[in-house]
């Protein structure tokens, strides 16, 4: 991949962070907070880490990106749309009758989705055998990374997949987290509290890396490339961010998990998102 300067990745972010909006007001439904606060990893990620080509979208030595919190999708194909999996005409067409663009990911579902996710919990366990299976292949520059949601780190399977993961010492494997702090229509402390998740992964043979801004280009960087690299177990980054981020009345407020905006709501999200500017 080709690095990316601060101000290309703040381009970048802007237009994905737009579409998103755009996809969501469109249709009147969707995942619209959970996607903005992960739109500065999703970009980090794909544009300076993450091994694949839109060209070769088939690529048997590509990494594999798994969406785990897969209501997030209008940050996945905003995403795939940057990097030219798939026109960005195409994201006006998201949660519409006959479109490729589900409401959470279909394993190939446009081309560049590897998984598909419903219900939250089953990424992990996805990311994990595709994981394994490079590693049987001789596959050995293979990386699978998942993301993954604060608030479904609550679901058993996460636990299951990261005894297991350590266990078969899966040093391809990277767990992402968005730490955002909200979970559906509540803060997640008052659901039921996941912290201290650096220390529990740690406690189950993971490399943990934490308390990193997961809105800051370096340090998602950094905390990337030092997950991609490290070796002998699996890793896990937890980034710290802010729900709905890059639009103020999104911004911490649980109202915007999967709530559209309405047109007032609409031009003012577009409008401190800087269109026209």
């Amino acid at each position: 991949m080709v690095a990316t300067t601060s101000s290309d990745l703040s381009a970048l972010t802007a237009r994905m962070r737009r579409n998103i909006v755009r996809m969501v007001y469109g249709v009147q439904s969707g995942h619209i907070g959970g996607s903005l606060s992960a739109t500065d990893i999703m970009a980090v990620l794909y544009a300076s880490v993450l091994r694949h080509d839109p060209k070769r979208p088939d690529w048997a030595d590509r990494d594999r990106f798994v969406m785990s919190k897969g209501h997030c999708t209008p940050v996945q194909y905003a995403t795939l749309a940057e990097m030219g999996y798939i026109p960005v005409e195409e994201l006006d067409t998201f949660r519409k009758q006959g479109t490729r663009l589900q409401g959470h990911s279909v394993l190939g579902k446009p081309v560049g989705v590897e998984n598909s996710a419903g219900s939250l919990g089953m990424g992990l366990s996805f990311g994990l055998g595709i994981a394994l299976g490079a590693r049987l292949r001789g596959q050995n520059d293979v990386t699978a990374y998942v993301l993954m949601g604060d608030g479904e780190q609550q679901e058993g399977q996460v636990w299951e997949a990261a005894m297991a993961a350590s266990y078969h010492k899966a040093g391809n494997l990277v767990a992402i987290i968005d730490r955002n702090r909200i979970q559906n229509d509540d803060f997640t402390a008052n659901q039921m509290e996941t912290a201290p998740l650096g220390e529990k992964y740690r406690a189950f043979g993971w490399a943990v890396r934490e308390g990193l801004d997961g809105h800051d280009f370096a340090q998602i960087l950094d905390g990337l490339t030092w997950a991609r690299d490290y070796k002998g177990q699996p890793a896990c980054v937890i980034f710290e961010t802010i729900k709905g981020k890059g639009v103020s009345f999104m911004e911490n407020n649980p109202g915007f998990h999967g709530a559209a905006p309405n047109a007032e709501q609409f031009e003012t999200a577009m409008r401190e998102l800087g269109e026209g500017a």
